[in-house]
């Protein structure tokens, strides 16, 4: 069975490596200033060309209040009227990107995140998904995945409702830690009772799909403790469920300047916490996924991965990488066939740069043969545990062990370490080296060594 891992504490000690997530390959950390606007415009025209399907991202930065966790791009504020700005430039940005595209091409995937998305009021939601309905082709018959990030303290029956009536019908609920010391020293107070009645409304309302985010590694957590958290959301039954890693990086990101370190819970516990959470959500007959992503088998995710079609892009597993994504807003990243492009992440300069009718694209990067070759076997690995080296040598003429032949003897070592079993057809990610995908992938990262390795957060 694709869920089948094993826990390997030694093999875990000495993989646990720093490293990229791979939502892209290459990844952002190779995104250069030397993109711009004219390299937008001409893959949106390829697209258009193609008729490619679409996946539309939009980006809401406002929140209004900090999480010290969190590294998102991010606006906190109490003033709800900042958004309205924001919007009108949004709404410019979606009308100069939607010209460049055929108005048939079909939106498979729209997702907003953020920030809070429910930040803005019910006549903006509906404004800004007014203006997306004008300007591309959304699905009508509720066949698109079309999600939306919920915090429960910014939510109630009323929003739900609205959401649903916008033509939502997945929504991915922050939960983080139910314990009230942790949700208190990461300034995250939320109840369960929260949370069960936006869930609740997402059920009787008929969404799709109900995915948990909760995080392992904060300050004050125990493995006791994060058990009964993990118990708890395991009673909610979301359908897909998230348990992301702690990455202090308060050199980085400020707001972690606000966790007291002393608190955080050792490597030790860290592992432990893992440890009990797959064994815990094994039981209750979720499915590994990859790296921090659960599912129940009749999900979507876990059909893909069964049949092996499953992808990954910025948003994450997914079943619509075959889509082009369209980043909106402020940070926001576009994957437009070879074309990676970011927005400005600064919201001033993505304001004013749209107020004089110019798209805010700060910097991207065009992949090149060779990129496109690992980006294929990356996403193989990652999201299948298994590669077959013919499937490669078809698609790009080559000669796999010959192309990667420098490679081998850190592939030999995995093997014998027992993470993989490699053979002349292929390599396979055995139950023991699951879990460490990611130091897999890095074996095939022409630019990891570029890089210092404090820009990424650990495997585990």
């Amino acid at each position: 069975m694709l869920d089948a891992i094993r826990w390997d504490t030694d093999l875990i000690r000495r993989y646990d490596l720093a490293g990229p997530r791979y939502t892209s390959y290459p990844t952002a950390v190779q995104f250069n200033s030397q993109v711009g606007t004219f390299d937008l415009f001409h893959a949106l025209r390829d697209s258009r060309k193609a008729q490619r399907p679409l996946s539309l991202y939009v980006h809401v930065p406002f929140c209004a209040n900090i999480c010290y966790y969190c590294a998102c791009n991010k606006v906190i504020t109490k003033d709800r009227g900042r958004a309205q700005p924001y919007l009108q430039r949004l709404e410019q940005e979606i009308q100069l990107i939607a010209c460049h595209l055929d108005p048939t091409q079909k939106v498979e995937q729209l997702h907003f995140g953020g920030g809070t998305p429910t930040f803005l009021s019910h006549d903006e939601l509906r404004q800004l998904m007014a203006h997306l309905r004008k300007h591309f082709n959304l699905l009508d018959d509720d066949s698109g995945d079309y999600g939306i990030e919920i915090d429960p303290r910014e939510a109630d029956w009323s929003t739900m409702g609205l959401l649903r009536e916008l033509g939502f019908n997945r929504v991915s609920i922050g939960l983080q830690d139910l314990d009230p010391a942790v949700q208190r020293a990461v300034n995250r107070l939320q109840s369960l009772e929260e949370t069960r009645a936006v869930i609740d409304a997402a059920r009787t309302l008929q969404f799709r799909s109900i995915n948990i985010d909760l995080i392992y590694g904060l300050p004050r957590q125990t493995p006791e403790n994060f058990a009964r958290t993990v118990e708890e959301v395991i009673n909610l039954q979301p359908d897909r469920l998230s348990v992301f890693n702690y990455a202090h990086l308060p050199e980085r990101f400020m707001p972690q300047r606000r966790i007291n370190s002393n608190e955080l819970p050792t490597p030790a516990q860290k592992l432990e916490m893992l440890q009990r959470t797959i064994e815990q959500l094994i039981s209750a007959g979720y499915r590994y996924i990859g790296m921090d992503h659960f599912a129940l088998p009749d999900d979507e995710l876990a059909i893909a991965q069964e049949e092996s079609t499953l992808q990954r892009n910025f948003q994450g597993y997914t079943t619509h990488g075959h889509c082009d994504l369209i980043g909106l807003g402020v940070s926001a990243i576009s994957q437009i066939g070879d074309l990676y492009c970011q927005n400005s992440s600064d919201l001033n300069h993505y304001q004013n740069t749209l107020a004089s009718m110019q798209l805010a694209t700060s910097r991207g990067l065009l992949c090149n043969a060779d990129d496109r070759l690992r980006r294929a076997v990356i996403a193989q690995l990652i999201c299948n545990f298994s590669l077959e080296f013919c499937d490669i040598e078809q698609a790009f003429n080559i000669d796999f062990q010959g192309y990667f032949g420098e490679l081998w003897p850190q592939l030999q070592d995995m093997a014998k370490d027992g993470l993989i079993e490699l053979d002349r057809d292929r390599i396979t990610i055995l139950p023991a080296g699951r879990l460490l995908v990611r130091s897999v992938c890095m074996v095939f990262d022409a630019y990891l060594e570029q890089h210092s390795r404090q820009r990424f957060s650990r495997v585990i």
